[in-house]
């Protein structure tokens, strides 16, 4: 059957009506994984076929560059504070390695998996560690007994079902994780151009021109992707320069960094040389992990859960990321069985000794993206503005006096779901492992990636909810929309709600920069339980449903979790009795405000269905009006916005 006709919320994988041991999903082993691939397999083939057209080779092209450059650059930040273990063939085998298992097995092919900034941290954290036990030399051996451990509790939680509790993730900490991992980036481009003034000696032309070169590539980028939502050009125009933006700004400002003169006399730091397919350091690709003092194998036993513990959040956003509700998606999820695959890169990463791949936060919609449709579509209509301010105006509407206005509207049909363009890109970074190859990534100019951190790190920053939310904050209200729901709510109060995300943002940055920076998952994790039992104390039943939403709200998706729960302030609500027939409130709408971040530089994913949604909020609006007048039973969990 067509995914377009299947009805996903009627999915077999369910716990609802299930009491006493049978309701423990643990207690299920392979239940989740099961239906995972029973879900997918049926259309493993369309996944190959859709994959033939040219969105999927300018899909493949984008996610390539925005893949690459982060990976090198995140490499290079491990280089510096590893003393040289990890370098470009273990980001290049690392992301290879990722890309052709999760596009030929994985059950959300869409879902780029690669290295983040947060590996980063984390192993050379671990080395600071080590270095600081006086185990410099063990360093090898323990990172790898490190992932080990982390690939084994992988695979427990993908067995007892355990990913269904991503289901209880909402917006309040997906964007607290989101603008975390923003900041972090951006830290992490200040630190390689200041890196650029000292690292090879004093070094200030070339330091100076690192600044110039990393912030005009941020704005090329900016500016190119920006392109595909403006009026300019033709479409074909539009859509070429949003598509090819990285490659184009990559190759120009590397051209620029050659220019004969003062600019080649600069001396500025480039990308290391390295032999095609061998480990940076001389040793064999494989680990001997076994030669590791037992002692220090269970030492790295609670480090490996603290880092399964960050690829489960990190990964499963990611995950959701890329099949948002906004993306037009006809194809089933599978958490659990993709949770398994990534146990494997675990292991596999660990004893061969590279970085371990997870999902990208920032890059995760940039593929979905990529291979959605878009349609431009005028619309045209008359308005009648009238002012206020001129009490003659207002008389006004009973005129002809209308004026017709075009606007342009962005559609999206389609989505081509398919596995070709992530698995082109596992080859391509096999190929980037040869030595020509490698050459030509050595004319590349570090300053490069520093910009590449500000692109990526803005994107989580300038889209995020929290930034939203904070803005409104300090917004006239009278030019705000009157549909706009957070109207209903004070400023104090949406400024309170920011507050318990800014504490966890704040919290996890801070221990990041101390060698207690692996204990940072526990501070993002311990957000669920605050937004799940502390929060529906603090918030009204309106406040937070106007303020907050599931992360995962789409049935493609929910299918794979074993359905939707009810929101914690609607069960503290019922408890209450707020919503009986004699004493009824209503639970208030949805803004949608933190689900609409969208990556900065990049077509949004929202800006095609504002209309509609608009005019859905209006007539949730009037029916919330007319339920508190005639004082009817309130069900808010399927009609504000947020099933």
């Amino acid at each position: 059957m067509p995914p377009s006709e299947v009805d996903w919320s009627q999915d077999p994988y369910t716990w609802e009506g299930r009491t006493g041991w049978k309701a423990w999903r643990a207690l299920h082993p392979f239940r989740g994984m099961y239906y995972d691939v029973r879900r997918r397999l049926p259309y493993y083939w369309s996944d190959i076929v859709d994959g033939f057209t040219y969105r999927t080779f300018a899909a493949t092209v984008r996610i390539f560059f925005v893949n690459l450059l982060p990976a090198l650059a995140f490499q290079l930040d491990m280089r510096r504070q590893t003393d040289g273990y990890f370098g470009i063939n273990e980001a290049l085998f690392s992301s290879a390695l990722a890309a052709i298992l999760f596009s030929t097995c994985s059950c959300q092919p869409l879902t780029v998996v690669g290295i983040t900034g947060l590996i980063s941290l984390f192993n050379y954290t671990i080395f600071d560690i080590a270095t600081a036990q006086g185990i410099r030399d063990l360093y090898p051996g323990f990172i790898c007994w490190v992932s080990i451990w982390a690939a084994i509790t992988h695979w427990l939680a993908a067995i007892l079902n355990l990913c269904d509790y991503m289901r209880y993730i909402t917006d309040f900490s997906s964007n607290a994780f989101g603008m975390y991992v923003g900041i972090i980036y951006m830290i992490k481009g200040v630190e390689e151009l200041v890196a650029q003034f000292y690292e090879r000696g004093e070094n200030l032309p070339g330091g100076y021109l690192s600044i110039v070169i990393a912030l005009c590539y941020w704005f090329s980028v900016y500016v190119l992707e920006l392109m595909g939502s403006t009026h300019y050009f033709r479409p074909w125009v539009r859509g070429l320069l949003s598509d090819f933006a990285y490659p184009i700004a990559t190759i120009w400002w590397t051209g620029f960094s050659h220019i004969p003169g003062r600019i080649k006399d600069a001396d500025l730091g480039r990308i290391p040389h390295t032999r095609a397919f061998y480990p940076t350091v001389d040793r064999p690709w494989l680990v001997p992990f076994w030669d590791l003092p037992v002692k220090w194998v269970f030492v790295a036993l609670p480090i490996g859960i603290l880092l399964t513990l960050l690829f489960y959040y990190d990964h499963n956003v990611s995950s959701l990321g890329a099949q948002a509700k906004q993306f037009p998606l006809k194809k089933p999820a599978g958490f659990h069985w993709d949770f398994f695959l990534l146990g494997i890169t675990c292991f596999i990463g660990g004893i061969i000794g590279i970085p371990l791949p997870n999902g990208l936060v920032p890059q995760a919609p940039v593929h979905t993206d990529s291979c959605t449709e878009y349609v431009d579509r005028l619309v045209k209509s008359k308005e009648l503005d009238v002012d206020e301010g001129h009490p003659r105006d207002l008389h006004r509407v009973n005129t002809s006096e209308w004026v017709d206005h075009n606007k342009k509207a962005v559609d999206a049909p389609k989505v081509h779901e398919q596995r070709v363009s992530h698995f082109l890109m596992g080859l391509a970074f096999v190929g980037f492992m040869t030595g020509p190859f490698l050459e030509l990534l050595h004319t590349m100019p570090r300053a490069l990636f520093a910009g590449v951190f500000f692109v990526v790190g803005w994107g989580s920053i300038g889209g995020n909810g929290i930034m939203a939310n904070l803005l409104f904050v300090f917004q006239e209200r009278r030019f705000v929309d009157p549909a706009e729901p957070r109207l209903t709510l004070s400023r104090w109060r949406i400024a309170y709600y920011i507050f318990f995300q800014a504490f966890g943002v704040a919290a996890s940055v801070a221990i990041s920069q101390t060698i207690a920076a692996i204990g940072f998952p526990v501070i993002i994790i311990a957000l669920i339980p605050l937004r799940w039992v502390i929060l529906p104390r603090i918030f009204t039943e309106h406040e937070l449903l106007v303020l907050d939403a599931p992360t995962a709200n789409s049935d493609v998706v929910l299918c794979s979790f074993g359905g939707q729960p009810t929101l914690p302030e609607i069960q503290l609500a019922e408890k209450k009795g707020l919503h009986r027939g004699d004493n009824g409130e209503e639970g208030g709408t949805s803004s949608g405000t933190s689900s609409e971040a969208r990556e900065d530089g990049m077509r949004s994913r929202e800006k095609w269905k504002d209309d509609e949604d608009r005019n859905d909020e209006d007539k949730l609006r009037e029916r919330g009006e007319r339920q508190r007048r005639a004082s009817e039973n309130i069900e808010p969990t399927l009609t504000t916005g947020h099933a």
